[in-house]
């Protein structure tokens, strides 16, 4: 029975990439084949597996996600690895902060990795905070807090390390994005306002308060945004220290240091 309910959703899903993995990713969550039929439906209006089915591989696990949080991307985890690359020892007690959280992926794979370190994650959306903490767990050692970072108390201190993937997209570029991307993940995590340079140059005022002497920044950015993000950062303060590409040799994050 599985055989045939395969065939028929790979025949269902034909207009879309790649029908036979997508059909493999349905059947692990269900075989029922009235929910089935409401999957390959909603699939081919555009709607991201991931959305679907709740689920979103990033770094070495799998994240809830949700239409209230940008799907994690495996360009992200250039940002993961700079920082593994730069804090080789994983026994630091570190201290992390991540400035537009989200899902919590970045952070969570920070955790993962470094098991004596703690991080707050920051995020001005409730709904993306429920996500966040529904990834993080009981016990977790991340605290997730509902903020504008415009305007981030005093009282959280300094980190060690400042992580962050803002919304980097121009306005005018939403339009003709894909649209698994444009109608399924929220505006505010993709729009960056007119240039994309709008959260950048907001975060460079702010980080000198969260910032002690070695403290490491990392930025993800959108393709060819390097030149900008570096002189906004020069400006209020602090040094470029290294560039990082992704899988497709695009420059992904930039690391800072005040």
């Amino acid at each position: 029975m599985r055989n045939a309910l395969f065939d028929w959703l790979v025949q269902a899903l034909r207009g879309v990439e790649m029908p036979a993995l997508e059909a493999r990713l349905f059947l692990q969550k269900t075989q029922n084949k009235a929910t089935l039929t409401r999957y390959v439906a909603r699939r081919l209006k555009g709607e991201p597996v991931s959305k679907i089915l709740h689920r979103k591989g990033f770094y070495k696990r799998d994240f809830y996600t949700s239409q209230d949080v940008l799907d994690p991307r495996p360009d992200s985890e250039t940002l993961v690895e700079a920082v593994l690359a730069n804090h080789p020892d994983r026994t630091q007690a570190l201290t992390i902060l991540d400035l537009g959280t989200g899902s919590g992926c970045l952070l969570l794979s920070l955790l993962d990795e470094y098991p004596h370190a703690k991080g707050v994650g920051i995020d001005s959306s409730d709904k993306a905070l429920k996500v966040a903490r529904k990834n993080a767990g009981k016990g977790s050692r991340a605290r997730f807090l509902h903020q504008d970072w415009r305007c981030l108390s005093h009282k959280l201190g300094t980190f060690d390390i400042i992580v962050s993937n803002p919304p980097y997209i121009p306005t005018a570029d939403i339009a003709h994005l894909d649209k698994e991307v444009k109608n399924y993940d929220p505006l505010c995590a993709l729009d960056g306002g007119k240039d994309g340079l709008d959260a950048y140059k907001e975060l460079a005022t702010i980080l000198p308060t969260l910032c002690h002497t070695q403290t490491d920044i990392y930025f993800e950015i959108g393709k060819g945004q390097q030149a900008q993000v570096k002189k906004i950062m020069a400006r209020n303060g602090f040094h470029f220290v290294r560039a990082y590409q992704d899988l497709g040799h695009i420059i992904r994050v930039l690391q800072f240091k005040k």
